[in-house]
């Protein structure tokens, strides 16, 4: 019988899902509001991946059609990738060899446009309230990009990324300036996997 009981209480918490709640259209779309404006900045980058380090720094630039372009690029100017996102489309302009895998791209592809809130201008959200936090849940197929905000759509409190019940990434925006964050930081749930970002001032040695 204790087997038993054991059995159930694991098998409960295995199907238990991450975004329980009743899920309600939206009466607006408040998240366009804390959408990044990337005219052009630069942040120094580390990234953890199963037990690997790489450092250099990102450039994300909003380029004249109005797509966004990201290099991610060594102190050395040795170039990791190099992406383009534009609402109907995602480009791989360069990536380098050990990265070029379509398990690694489709991941950095998710993980970017969580960031970047691609979806949140063209797909209408369902709402989630659990206790004081409210889920906005923009549905792409089988993803689901959450965004989670204070009762008053005031403050962005986090973002995740997963299915209708499990989450896979959880990400972070910190501390604007000039409509774009000075700290951007992005976790995996599945897998030993960080990305995280701070801005640099690129005037400051000027």
């Amino acid at each position: 019988m204790h087997y038993l009981l054991l059995v159930s209480w694991v098998l409960a918490l295995a199907c238990s899902s991450a975004y329980k709640g009743q899920r309600t259209p939206a009466t607006g779309n408040c998240i366009t509001s804390f959408q990044p404006r990337f005219s052009r900045v630069l942040y120094n980058t580390q990234v953890e991946v199963t037990g690997r380090h790489l450092s250099g720094l990102l450039i994300i630039k909003t380029m004249p059609d109005s797509s966004t372009r990201m290099v991610f690029a060594n102190e050395a100017g040795f170039k990791f990738f190099d992406f383009g996102f534009r609402e109907e489309g995602f480009t791989v302009y360069h990536i380098m060899a050990q990265m070029d895998k379509k398990a690694v791209i489709k991941t950095l592809r998710k993980d970017f446009e969580l960031i970047l809130m691609q979806h949140t201008g063209t797909i209408t959200p369902a709402v989630i309230k659990k206790g004081s936090e409210y889920y906005y849940d923009f549905a792409k197929g089988k993803d689901h990009y959450y965004y989670i905000t204070d009762s008053a759509c005031s403050r962005l409190l986090r973002l995740e990324r997963g299915s209708k019940r499990k989450k896979v990434t959880e990400a972070y925006l910190g501390a604007y300036t000039d409509n774009m964050p000075d700290t951007i930081g992005i976790r995996h749930s599945n897998f030993n996997f960080t990305i995280t970002l701070k801005r640099l001032d690129e005037h400051a040695s000027e």
